[in-house]
């Protein structure tokens, strides 16, 4: 009896051991996530499950789980990691923007392409993506092509519009910027022209009100003209490598640096969605 009590008590041990193990390496080391859509095809295709390591820009810690399902601000620590995004990383993120602001919500995550950085200024010209500090090439430059050859005036304003949405502005979906990426620590001048580009932004990080008046030159916060502000936070673009469908940051904004999971490794391998048969061809790719 005492020896099957044993037998019982170290089995039990060895689960609940694994299960720990296993729960703790999501946490803190790797992940598994589906690619629902073709947002980065050909690279990543609907199906394909990939590998996120959380050990390069460091795990996320959160130190508040009440999580509401219309977003809430996110409480976390973030451990040491072994470096920083680089240009061209294949990123998995929260999506940051729940009813025309940014607010955290659990389990809401989007793939894609960094390509840019703190402190870059990131211009799309006649579709093709350009960085004054990176001078290779960013995302799918064949794609990118396809795009440029596309006549935009075959398409409605409201169809060419992206990011902030605004006339004044005039970005469309392959003319947009420059645009630079606010960087922690950064003292920005503020216009019209930057109180509409960073309104979310400058929202988010005050938890105040802002307004814009081009006619008057004002930018204000909660009704307080303010012509100068420092940025609390680092940002990132995020781009799709199928520029012709994909949601990204020329249509939601800058992703907040707290926001990022990790950045993609390999895919492990991937499932057909219509046949649900595994792509043996695409069985531990790297990324």
């Amino acid at each position: 009896m005492h020896s099957l009590l044993n037998k019982i008590l170290i089995l039990s041990t060895i689960v609940v051991l694994f299960s720990l193990l296993y729960l703790g390496g999501r946490v803190l080391v790797a992940d598994q996530f589906i690619i629902p859509t073709w947002s980065m095809s050909p690279t990543l295709v609907a199906g394909d499950r990939v590998v996120v390591n959380k050990l390069i820009m460091g795990a996320r810690l959160y130190t508040d789980f009440d999580f509401k399902q219309n977003g809430q601000e996110l409480k976390s620590i973030r451990m040491k990691g072994l470096r920083g995004l680089r240009h061209n990383d294949i990123v998995v993120f929260n999506y940051p923007q729940v009813g025309g602001r940014i607010a955290f919500k659990i389990n809401y995550v989007y793939c894609k392409r960094c390509v840019a950085l703190p402190g870059d200024t990131l211009s799309i010209v006649n579709g093709i993506y350009k960085n004054n500090n990176y001078g290779d090439t960013l995302g799918l430059h064949t794609v990118q092509l396809r795009l440029a050859a596309v006549d935009e005036t075959q398409y409605s304003a409201e169809a060419r519009a992206v990011y902030p949405f605004d006339a004044r502005v005039g970005w469309t979906f392959k003319n947009m910027g420059p645009l630079y990426i606010p960087r922690k620590g950064d003292i920005m001048t503020l216009t019209p022209k930057e109180g509409t580009v960073y309104k979310v932004l400058l929202e988010f990080e005050t938890g105040k009100r802002v307004t814009v008046n081009w006619d008057k030159d004002l930018v204000l916060l909660d009704g307080k003209p303010t012509n100068r502000y420092e940025w609390t936070n680092n940002y990132y673009f995020m781009a799709g490598d199928n520029v012709f469908d994909s949601m990204d940051s020329r249509y939601w904004g800058l992703v907040p640096e707290d926001y990022i999971v990790g950045v993609v490794q390999m895919i492990s391998y991937s499932k057909d969605k219509e046949t649900d048969t595994i792509k043996w061809e695409r069985t531990f790719l790297e990324r």
